[in-house]
Protein backbone atom coordinates (compact mmCIF):
# COMPACT_ATOMS: atom_id res chain seq x y z
CA UNK A 1 0.00 0.00 0.00
CA UNK A 2 1.64 2.97 -1.06
CA UNK A 3 2.30 5.46 1.94
CA UNK A 4 0.31 8.89 2.28
CA UNK A 5 4.24 10.86 2.09
CA UNK A 6 4.95 9.35 -1.26
CA UNK A 7 1.80 10.55 -2.62
CA UNK A 8 2.69 14.19 -1.19
CA UNK A 9 6.00 13.89 -2.63
CA UNK A 10 4.01 14.51 -6.35
CA UNK A 11 2.16 17.49 -5.32
CA UNK A 12 2.98 20.37 -8.27
CA UNK A 13 1.56 22.79 -5.24
CA UNK A 14 3.40 22.58 -2.23
CA UNK A 15 1.97 24.97 0.39
CA UNK A 16 4.55 27.60 2.37
CA UNK A 17 2.87 27.82 5.67
CA UNK A 18 0.63 30.90 6.38
CA UNK A 19 2.83 32.38 8.81
CA UNK A 20 5.92 32.31 6.54
CA UNK A 21 4.19 34.79 4.25
CA UNK A 22 3.78 38.46 4.33
CA UNK A 23 0.77 39.88 2.74
CA UNK A 24 0.47 43.25 1.36
CA UNK A 25 -0.72 46.66 0.46
CA UNK A 26 0.48 46.25 -3.06
CA UNK A 27 0.11 43.00 -3.34
CA UNK A 28 -3.31 43.59 -2.27
CA UNK A 29 -4.08 46.00 -5.24
CA UNK A 30 -2.37 43.87 -7.55
CA UNK A 31 -4.62 40.81 -6.66
CA UNK A 32 -7.85 43.07 -7.11
CA UNK A 33 -6.83 44.20 -10.40
CA UNK A 34 -5.55 40.77 -11.55
CA UNK A 35 -9.38 40.01 -10.42
CA UNK A 36 -10.93 42.28 -12.52
CA UNK A 37 -9.17 41.67 -15.94
CA UNK A 38 -9.50 38.02 -15.48
CA UNK A 39 -13.39 38.73 -15.41
CA UNK A 40 -13.45 41.27 -18.34
CA UNK A 41 -11.42 39.05 -20.37
CA UNK A 42 -13.57 36.35 -19.87
CA UNK A 43 -16.64 37.97 -20.32
CA UNK A 44 -14.72 38.42 -23.59
CA UNK A 45 -14.33 35.14 -24.78
CA UNK A 46 -17.08 33.87 -23.46
CA UNK A 47 -19.02 36.66 -25.91
CA UNK A 48 -16.96 35.68 -28.29
CA UNK A 49 -17.68 32.22 -28.61
CA UNK A 50 -21.58 32.67 -28.42
CA UNK A 51 -21.27 35.29 -31.59
CA UNK A 52 -21.33 34.06 -35.21
CA UNK A 53 -18.70 33.95 -37.05
CA UNK A 54 -18.59 33.24 -41.20
CA UNK A 55 -16.01 32.65 -43.71
CA UNK A 56 -16.23 33.87 -47.04
CA UNK A 57 -15.16 32.39 -50.57
CA UNK A 58 -15.13 32.75 -53.82
CA UNK A 59 -16.24 29.56 -55.96
CA UNK A 60 -17.31 28.25 -59.87
CA UNK A 61 -21.20 28.35 -59.41
CA UNK A 62 -22.07 24.58 -58.59
CA UNK A 63 -25.29 24.95 -60.63
CA UNK A 64 -26.12 21.85 -62.77
CA UNK A 65 -27.37 22.00 -66.13
CA UNK A 66 -30.89 21.65 -64.84
CA UNK A 67 -31.15 24.08 -62.85
CA UNK A 68 -33.15 27.61 -63.56
CA UNK A 69 -32.96 31.20 -62.54
CA UNK A 70 -36.31 32.47 -61.43
CA UNK A 71 -36.99 36.49 -62.24
CA UNK A 72 -39.98 37.90 -60.20
CA UNK A 73 -41.16 40.91 -61.59
CA UNK A 74 -43.90 43.99 -60.97
CA UNK A 75 -43.68 46.84 -63.41
CA UNK A 76 -46.08 49.34 -64.33
CA UNK A 77 -46.56 50.90 -68.10
CA UNK A 78 -48.54 54.15 -67.77
CA UNK A 79 -48.50 54.36 -71.48
CA UNK A 80 -48.49 51.22 -72.94
CA UNK A 81 -52.12 49.20 -73.33
CA UNK A 82 -52.30 45.66 -72.51
CA UNK A 83 -54.38 45.33 -75.37
CA UNK A 84 -50.89 45.02 -76.96
CA UNK A 85 -48.52 44.47 -74.24
CA UNK A 86 -46.00 41.50 -75.15
CA UNK A 87 -43.20 39.85 -72.82
CA UNK A 88 -40.41 38.19 -74.94
CA UNK A 89 -37.81 36.13 -73.09
CA UNK A 90 -34.68 34.98 -74.91
CA UNK A 91 -31.43 33.58 -74.07
CA UNK A 92 -27.83 33.25 -75.83
CA UNK A 93 -28.88 28.98 -76.48
CA UNK A 94 -31.86 30.64 -78.60
CA UNK A 95 -34.69 29.55 -76.29
CA UNK A 96 -37.35 31.77 -76.97
CA UNK A 97 -40.58 32.10 -74.70
CA UNK A 98 -43.23 34.89 -76.00
CA UNK A 99 -46.39 35.67 -74.51
CA UNK A 100 -49.15 38.91 -75.68
CA UNK A 101 -53.03 39.12 -75.42
CA UNK A 102 -54.24 40.06 -78.73
CA UNK A 103 -55.73 36.80 -80.53
CA UNK A 104 -57.72 37.90 -83.23
CA UNK A 105 -58.83 36.67 -86.34
CA UNK A 106 -58.23 39.03 -89.63
CA UNK A 107 -60.60 40.40 -91.90
CA UNK A 108 -62.89 38.24 -94.48
CA UNK A 109 -61.20 39.38 -97.29
CA UNK A 110 -64.58 40.80 -99.39
CA UNK A 111 -64.48 43.57 -102.28
CA UNK A 112 -64.81 47.09 -100.79
CA UNK A 113 -68.45 48.32 -102.08
CA UNK A 114 -68.91 52.00 -100.43
CA UNK A 115 -68.14 52.96 -97.31
CA UNK A 116 -70.87 52.20 -94.48
CA UNK A 117 -69.74 53.53 -91.25
CA UNK A 118 -68.74 57.23 -90.88
CA UNK A 119 -65.86 59.50 -90.83
CA UNK A 120 -65.10 61.60 -87.61
CA UNK A 121 -62.92 64.21 -87.23
CA UNK A 122 -61.74 65.84 -84.26
CA UNK A 123 -64.67 68.59 -84.73
CA UNK A 124 -67.33 65.69 -84.95
CA UNK A 125 -66.23 62.99 -82.59
CA UNK A 126 -67.62 64.67 -79.33
CA UNK A 127 -70.81 65.48 -80.99
CA UNK A 128 -71.45 61.60 -81.86
CA UNK A 129 -70.40 60.16 -78.66
CA UNK A 130 -72.91 62.10 -76.90
CA UNK A 131 -75.67 61.15 -79.29
CA UNK A 132 -75.31 57.13 -79.60
CA UNK A 133 -76.04 55.16 -76.81
CA UNK A 134 -73.10 53.15 -78.44
CA UNK A 135 -70.35 54.65 -80.88
CA UNK A 136 -68.01 51.99 -82.47
CA UNK A 137 -65.21 53.44 -83.99
CA UNK A 138 -62.12 52.19 -86.07
CA UNK A 139 -59.09 53.72 -85.58
CA UNK A 140 -56.80 53.04 -88.47
CA UNK A 141 -54.24 54.33 -90.79
CA UNK A 142 -54.12 53.84 -94.60
CA UNK A 143 -50.50 53.00 -95.44
CA UNK A 144 -51.11 49.92 -92.42
CA UNK A 145 -51.65 46.11 -94.06
CA UNK A 146 -53.93 45.33 -91.17
CA UNK A 147 -56.00 48.43 -91.50
CA UNK A 148 -56.80 47.60 -95.58
CA UNK A 149 -57.14 43.74 -94.52
CA UNK A 150 -59.86 44.31 -92.11
CA UNK A 151 -61.61 47.34 -94.23
CA UNK A 152 -64.22 45.34 -96.28
CA UNK A 153 -65.19 43.59 -92.82
CA UNK A 154 -66.24 46.94 -91.23
CA UNK A 155 -67.57 48.45 -93.96
CA UNK A 156 -69.99 45.77 -94.74
CA UNK A 157 -70.64 45.24 -91.00
CA UNK A 158 -71.03 49.24 -90.60
CA UNK A 159 -73.66 48.79 -93.64
CA UNK A 160 -75.40 45.89 -92.06
CA UNK A 161 -75.44 47.45 -87.93
CA UNK A 162 -77.26 50.36 -90.40
CA UNK A 163 -79.81 48.72 -91.90
CA UNK A 164 -80.87 47.16 -88.36
CA UNK A 165 -81.23 50.13 -86.31
CA UNK A 166 -81.40 52.83 -88.38
CA UNK A 167 -79.45 56.23 -86.98
CA UNK A 168 -82.43 58.47 -87.67
CA UNK A 169 -84.87 56.16 -86.22
CA UNK A 170 -83.25 53.97 -83.63
CA UNK A 171 -79.97 55.57 -83.39
CA UNK A 172 -78.87 53.11 -80.46
CA UNK A 173 -75.57 51.71 -82.14
CA UNK A 174 -73.28 53.35 -84.74
CA UNK A 175 -70.30 52.32 -86.64
CA UNK A 176 -67.25 55.21 -87.56
CA UNK A 177 -63.66 55.52 -88.23
CA UNK A 178 -60.82 57.79 -87.65
CA UNK A 179 -58.18 58.38 -90.40
CA UNK A 180 -55.24 58.97 -87.51
CA UNK A 181 -53.07 60.29 -89.97
CA UNK A 182 -55.28 63.22 -90.83
CA UNK A 183 -56.66 63.14 -86.86
CA UNK A 184 -53.35 62.73 -85.41
CA UNK A 185 -54.29 64.85 -81.89
CA UNK A 186 -57.77 62.95 -81.68
CA UNK A 187 -56.05 59.50 -82.67
CA UNK A 188 -53.68 60.70 -79.09
CA UNK A 189 -56.12 61.61 -76.95
CA UNK A 190 -57.91 58.33 -77.27
CA UNK A 191 -54.41 56.28 -76.70
CA UNK A 192 -54.00 54.34 -80.22
CA UNK A 193 -51.17 52.92 -80.34
CA UNK A 194 -51.46 50.51 -82.73
CA UNK A 195 -53.52 50.09 -86.09
CA UNK A 196 -56.39 48.83 -86.59
CA UNK A 197 -57.72 49.83 -82.77
CA UNK A 198 -61.68 49.28 -82.21
CA UNK A 199 -63.03 51.44 -79.48
CA UNK A 200 -66.32 50.90 -77.81
CA UNK A 201 -67.56 54.33 -76.47
CA UNK A 202 -70.61 53.59 -74.21
CA UNK A 203 -72.61 57.19 -73.52
CA UNK A 204 -72.54 58.72 -69.50
CA UNK A 205 -71.13 54.94 -68.84
CA UNK A 206 -69.06 54.64 -65.45
CA UNK A 207 -67.13 51.54 -66.11
CA UNK A 208 -63.32 50.72 -64.33
CA UNK A 209 -62.87 47.30 -66.35
CA UNK A 210 -62.00 48.48 -69.86
CA UNK A 211 -61.41 45.22 -72.04
CA UNK A 212 -64.22 44.06 -73.66
CA UNK A 213 -63.95 40.55 -75.63
CA UNK A 214 -66.16 37.79 -76.83
CA UNK A 215 -63.16 35.55 -76.01
CA UNK A 216 -64.00 35.65 -71.93
CA UNK A 217 -61.20 38.31 -71.06
CA UNK A 218 -61.61 39.98 -67.90
CA UNK A 219 -59.80 42.49 -66.30
CA UNK A 220 -57.09 40.61 -65.15
CA UNK A 221 -55.40 38.31 -67.89
CA UNK A 222 -53.33 35.03 -66.25
CA UNK A 223 -51.67 32.87 -69.06
CA UNK A 224 -49.71 29.90 -67.88
CA UNK A 225 -47.16 28.36 -69.95
CA UNK A 226 -44.18 26.03 -69.41
CA UNK A 227 -41.57 28.43 -67.87
CA UNK A 228 -44.00 31.51 -67.33
CA UNK A 229 -46.39 32.79 -64.91
CA UNK A 230 -48.37 36.32 -65.62
CA UNK A 231 -50.43 38.58 -64.70
CA UNK A 232 -51.42 41.76 -66.82
CA UNK A 233 -53.60 44.20 -65.16
CA UNK A 234 -55.52 46.67 -67.26
CA UNK A 235 -56.22 50.07 -65.39
CA UNK A 236 -58.19 52.64 -67.71
CA UNK A 237 -59.04 56.06 -65.83
CA UNK A 238 -62.47 57.18 -66.36
CA UNK A 239 -63.44 60.94 -67.02
CA UNK A 240 -64.61 62.36 -63.68
CA UNK A 241 -67.74 59.45 -64.07
CA UNK A 242 -68.26 60.57 -67.66
CA UNK A 243 -67.50 58.45 -71.12
CA UNK A 244 -64.76 55.54 -71.33
CA UNK A 245 -64.04 53.74 -74.15
CA UNK A 246 -63.53 49.59 -74.28
CA UNK A 247 -61.38 47.52 -76.39
CA UNK A 248 -62.61 45.35 -79.14
CA UNK A 249 -60.41 42.25 -79.01
CA UNK A 250 -62.50 39.86 -80.86
CA UNK A 251 -62.48 38.29 -84.27
CA UNK A 252 -62.40 40.64 -87.42
CA UNK A 253 -64.32 39.14 -89.85
CA UNK A 254 -68.18 40.74 -90.77
CA UNK A 255 -69.76 37.93 -88.74
CA UNK A 256 -67.84 38.68 -85.44
CA UNK A 257 -68.32 41.95 -85.54
CA UNK A 258 -72.13 42.13 -86.30
CA UNK A 259 -72.73 39.23 -83.59
CA UNK A 260 -71.04 41.84 -81.67
CA UNK A 261 -72.53 44.43 -82.05
CA UNK A 262 -76.16 43.28 -81.87
CA UNK A 263 -74.85 41.19 -78.19
CA UNK A 264 -73.95 45.11 -77.33
CA UNK A 265 -77.28 47.01 -78.59
CA UNK A 266 -79.51 44.40 -76.45
CA UNK A 267 -79.70 46.17 -73.18
CA UNK A 268 -80.70 49.59 -74.40
CA UNK A 269 -84.53 49.73 -75.05
CA UNK A 270 -85.53 52.31 -78.31
CA UNK A 271 -87.74 54.22 -76.22
CA UNK A 272 -84.74 55.71 -73.77
CA UNK A 273 -82.99 56.45 -77.27
CA UNK A 274 -86.01 58.15 -78.68
CA UNK A 275 -85.92 60.67 -76.29
CA UNK A 276 -81.83 61.50 -76.27
CA UNK A 277 -82.62 61.81 -80.26
CA UNK A 278 -85.05 64.07 -79.68
CA UNK A 279 -82.72 66.06 -77.37
CA UNK A 280 -79.44 65.80 -79.40
CA UNK A 281 -79.15 69.10 -80.49
CA UNK A 282 -79.24 70.90 -76.91
CA UNK A 283 -76.41 68.97 -75.73
CA UNK A 284 -73.89 68.98 -78.53
CA UNK A 285 -72.30 72.54 -77.58
CA UNK A 286 -72.06 71.64 -73.85
CA UNK A 287 -70.53 67.70 -75.02
CA UNK A 288 -68.04 69.38 -76.97
CA UNK A 289 -66.28 71.17 -74.45
CA UNK A 290 -65.66 67.95 -72.26
CA UNK A 291 -61.98 66.70 -72.33
CA UNK A 292 -61.06 63.62 -74.13
CA UNK A 293 -60.76 60.57 -71.86
CA UNK A 294 -57.45 59.87 -69.57
CA UNK A 295 -55.58 57.33 -70.80
CA UNK A 296 -54.77 54.09 -69.75
CA UNK A 297 -51.29 51.90 -68.76
CA UNK A 298 -50.75 48.66 -67.65
CA UNK A 299 -49.42 46.73 -64.65
CA UNK A 300 -47.07 43.27 -66.02
CA UNK A 301 -46.67 40.97 -62.77
CA UNK A 302 -45.55 37.73 -62.71
CA UNK A 303 -42.13 35.36 -62.78
CA UNK A 304 -40.28 33.65 -65.61
CA UNK A 305 -37.35 30.51 -65.83
CA UNK A 306 -34.69 30.82 -67.82
CA UNK A 307 -31.89 29.03 -67.89
CA UNK A 308 -28.55 30.26 -66.15
CA UNK A 309 -26.85 32.26 -69.16
CA UNK A 310 -26.93 35.40 -70.55
CA UNK A 311 -30.29 36.69 -71.99
CA UNK A 312 -32.88 39.47 -72.43
CA UNK A 313 -36.62 39.93 -71.02
CA UNK A 314 -38.59 42.29 -73.56
CA UNK A 315 -41.50 44.15 -72.89
CA UNK A 316 -42.61 45.88 -76.04
CA UNK A 317 -45.84 46.40 -78.09
CA UNK A 318 -46.67 43.20 -80.02
CA UNK A 319 -49.97 42.08 -82.22
CA UNK A 320 -49.82 39.72 -85.44
CA UNK A 321 -52.36 41.83 -86.43
CA UNK A 322 -51.83 45.70 -85.52
CA UNK A 323 -49.18 47.72 -87.15
CA UNK A 324 -47.56 50.56 -84.75
CA UNK A 325 -46.71 53.92 -85.08
CA UNK A 326 -43.37 54.15 -83.35
CA UNK A 327 -43.29 57.61 -82.58
CA UNK A 328 -46.24 57.58 -80.42
CA UNK A 329 -44.75 55.12 -78.48
CA UNK A 330 -43.91 55.46 -74.74
CA UNK A 331 -42.58 52.80 -72.73
CA UNK A 332 -41.98 54.81 -69.29
CA UNK A 333 -42.24 52.27 -67.00
CA UNK A 334 -42.18 52.34 -62.71
CA UNK A 335 -40.63 49.34 -61.27
CA UNK A 336 -42.53 47.73 -57.82
CA UNK A 337 -40.25 44.29 -58.04
CA UNK A 338 -37.33 43.10 -59.86
CA UNK A 339 -35.71 40.30 -58.59
CA UNK A 340 -33.66 36.55 -59.36
CA UNK A 341 -34.88 33.47 -57.58
CA UNK A 342 -37.34 32.90 -54.86
CA UNK A 343 -38.51 35.34 -52.53
CA UNK A 344 -37.10 35.07 -48.99
CA UNK A 345 -39.37 35.40 -46.15
CA UNK A 346 -38.97 38.45 -43.73
CA UNK A 347 -37.88 35.38 -40.97
CA UNK A 348 -35.05 34.33 -42.75
CA UNK A 349 -33.74 37.25 -43.84
CA UNK A 350 -33.29 38.29 -40.45
CA UNK A 351 -31.52 35.37 -39.31
CA UNK A 352 -29.53 35.40 -42.26
CA UNK A 353 -28.81 39.17 -41.19
CA UNK A 354 -27.31 37.88 -37.81
CA UNK A 355 -25.13 35.68 -39.49
CA UNK A 356 -24.14 38.44 -42.88
CA UNK A 357 -25.16 41.77 -41.83
CA UNK A 358 -24.49 43.41 -45.30
CA UNK A 359 -26.41 40.31 -47.64
CA UNK A 360 -29.31 41.20 -48.79
CA UNK A 361 -28.70 44.63 -49.97
CA UNK A 362 -28.70 44.23 -53.73
CA UNK A 363 -31.30 41.62 -54.21
CA UNK A 364 -33.95 44.24 -54.77
CA UNK A 365 -32.04 47.26 -56.46
CA UNK A 366 -34.56 48.19 -58.98
CA UNK A 367 -37.28 48.32 -56.19
CA UNK A 368 -39.36 51.68 -56.43
CA UNK A 369 -37.44 53.36 -59.29
CA UNK A 370 -39.10 55.11 -62.26
CA UNK A 371 -37.80 55.31 -65.51
CA UNK A 372 -39.59 57.86 -67.61
CA UNK A 373 -39.32 59.31 -70.89
CA UNK A 374 -40.21 62.93 -70.62
CA UNK A 375 -39.69 63.25 -74.42
CA UNK A 376 -37.00 65.39 -73.69
CA UNK A 377 -34.94 62.82 -76.19
CA UNK A 378 -37.75 62.84 -78.77
CA UNK A 379 -39.66 59.99 -80.29
CA UNK A 380 -38.06 56.23 -80.20
CA UNK A 381 -37.18 56.03 -77.37
CA UNK A 382 -35.93 52.29 -75.96
CA UNK A 383 -35.14 51.94 -72.10
CA UNK A 384 -32.49 49.67 -71.58
CA UNK A 385 -31.41 47.88 -68.04
CA UNK A 386 -28.55 46.19 -67.97
CA UNK A 387 -27.81 43.56 -65.03
CA UNK A 388 -25.23 41.68 -63.45
CA UNK A 389 -26.38 39.11 -61.52
CA UNK A 390 -24.42 37.10 -58.32
CA UNK A 391 -25.22 34.09 -56.67
CA UNK A 392 -24.39 34.19 -52.72
CA UNK A 393 -24.85 30.77 -50.48
CA UNK A 394 -25.44 31.02 -46.76
CA UNK A 395 -24.44 27.38 -45.12
CA UNK A 396 -24.87 26.69 -41.37
CA UNK A 397 -22.55 25.08 -39.16
CA UNK A 398 -24.72 22.00 -39.53
CA UNK A 399 -23.76 22.33 -43.59
CA UNK A 400 -27.29 22.92 -44.24
CA UNK A 401 -27.98 25.51 -46.88
CA UNK A 402 -30.14 28.38 -45.09
CA UNK A 403 -30.65 30.65 -47.70
CA UNK A 404 -29.36 30.49 -51.90
CA UNK A 405 -29.94 34.40 -52.86
CA UNK A 406 -29.68 36.61 -55.59
CA UNK A 407 -28.26 39.61 -56.17
CA UNK A 408 -27.35 42.16 -58.61
CA UNK A 409 -26.28 45.55 -59.96
CA UNK A 410 -27.78 47.53 -62.48
CA UNK A 411 -27.03 50.30 -65.27
CA UNK A 412 -29.80 51.79 -67.48
CA UNK A 413 -30.10 54.29 -70.16
CA UNK A 414 -32.47 55.53 -72.36
CA UNK A 415 -31.32 55.64 -75.95
CA UNK A 416 -33.31 56.49 -79.14
CA UNK A 417 -34.17 53.26 -81.68
CA UNK A 418 -35.53 53.11 -85.12
CA UNK A 419 -37.63 50.05 -84.19
CA UNK A 420 -40.23 50.11 -82.22
CA UNK A 421 -39.33 51.31 -78.48
CA UNK A 422 -39.16 48.48 -75.53
CA UNK A 423 -38.40 48.25 -72.41
CA UNK A 424 -35.32 45.75 -72.20
CA UNK A 425 -33.72 44.00 -69.25
CA UNK A 426 -30.22 42.33 -70.47
CA UNK A 427 -29.18 39.73 -67.49
CA UNK A 428 -25.93 38.18 -67.30
CA UNK A 429 -25.11 35.61 -64.08
CA UNK A 430 -21.80 35.60 -63.08
CA UNK A 431 -20.00 32.48 -63.54
CA UNK A 432 -18.29 32.57 -59.73
CA UNK A 433 -20.54 32.59 -56.69
CA UNK A 434 -20.12 33.70 -53.17
CA UNK A 435 -19.84 30.75 -50.50
CA UNK A 436 -20.77 31.80 -47.04
CA UNK A 437 -20.28 29.59 -44.35
CA UNK A 438 -21.09 29.99 -40.28
CA UNK A 439 -18.05 29.03 -38.50
CA UNK A 440 -18.73 27.01 -35.07
CA UNK A 441 -15.96 27.11 -32.12
CA UNK A 442 -15.59 24.23 -30.36
CA UNK A 443 -16.11 24.20 -26.51
CA UNK A 444 -12.71 22.59 -25.61
CA UNK A 445 -11.59 25.81 -27.23
CA UNK A 446 -13.44 27.59 -25.44
CA UNK A 447 -11.87 25.97 -22.27
CA UNK A 448 -8.57 26.55 -23.47
CA UNK A 449 -8.38 30.16 -23.92
CA UNK A 450 -10.44 30.53 -20.40
CA UNK A 451 -7.24 28.50 -18.56
CA UNK A 452 -4.85 30.72 -20.07
CA UNK A 453 -6.48 33.82 -19.76
CA UNK A 454 -6.46 32.88 -15.64
CA UNK A 455 -3.04 31.16 -15.82
CA UNK A 456 -1.33 34.16 -17.95
CA UNK A 457 -2.88 37.13 -15.86
CA UNK A 458 -1.82 35.70 -12.66
CA UNK A 459 0.96 34.37 -13.85
CA UNK A 460 1.46 38.56 -15.20
CA UNK A 461 0.31 39.66 -11.71
CA UNK A 462 2.94 37.95 -9.80
CA UNK A 463 5.81 38.91 -11.78
CA UNK A 464 4.66 42.73 -11.50
CA UNK A 465 4.27 42.05 -7.89
CA UNK A 466 7.73 40.55 -7.38
CA UNK A 467 9.05 43.41 -9.31
CA UNK A 468 7.25 46.37 -7.93
CA UNK A 469 8.17 44.38 -4.41
CA UNK A 470 11.78 44.43 -5.10
CA UNK A 471 11.83 47.69 -6.30
CA UNK A 472 10.51 49.07 -3.48
CA UNK A 473 13.13 46.97 -1.40
CA UNK A 474 16.03 48.35 -3.18
CA UNK A 475 14.94 51.84 -2.38
CA UNK A 476 14.41 51.00 1.23
CA UNK A 477 17.65 49.81 1.79
CA UNK A 478 19.42 52.73 -0.34
CA UNK A 479 17.69 55.53 2.08
CA UNK A 480 19.10 53.70 5.20
CA UNK A 481 22.72 53.26 3.33
CA UNK A 482 23.35 49.99 3.20
CA UNK A 483 25.31 48.74 0.65
CA UNK A 484 24.03 45.93 -1.68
Amino acid sequence: MISTGKIKSVDFYRKIPRDLTEASLSGAGLSIMAALAMMFLFGMELNSYLAFSTSTSVIVDKSSDGDFLRIEFNISFPALSCEFASVDISDVLGKQIEYNENNSQHGDGDEYAGDGSVSLTARTFEKFTHQHPILVVNFYAPWCYWSNRLKPSWEKAAKIIRERYDPEIDGRILLAKVDCTEEGDLCKRNHIQGYPSIRIFRKGSDVRCQNFCPHDHACLVLMKLTLINLFIWNSVKDDHGHHDHESYYGDRDTDSLVKTMETLVAPIPVEAQKLALEGKSDNGTDNAKRPAPLTGGCRIEGYVRVKKVPGNLVISAHSGAHSFDASQMNMSHVISHFSFGRMITPKVMSDVKRLVPYLGGSHDRLNGRSFINHRDLGANVTIEHYLQIVKSEVITGRNHKLIEEYEYTAHSSLVQSLQVPVAKFHFELSPMQVLITENQKSFSHFITNVCAIIGGVFTVAGIVDSILHNTIRMMRKIELGKNF
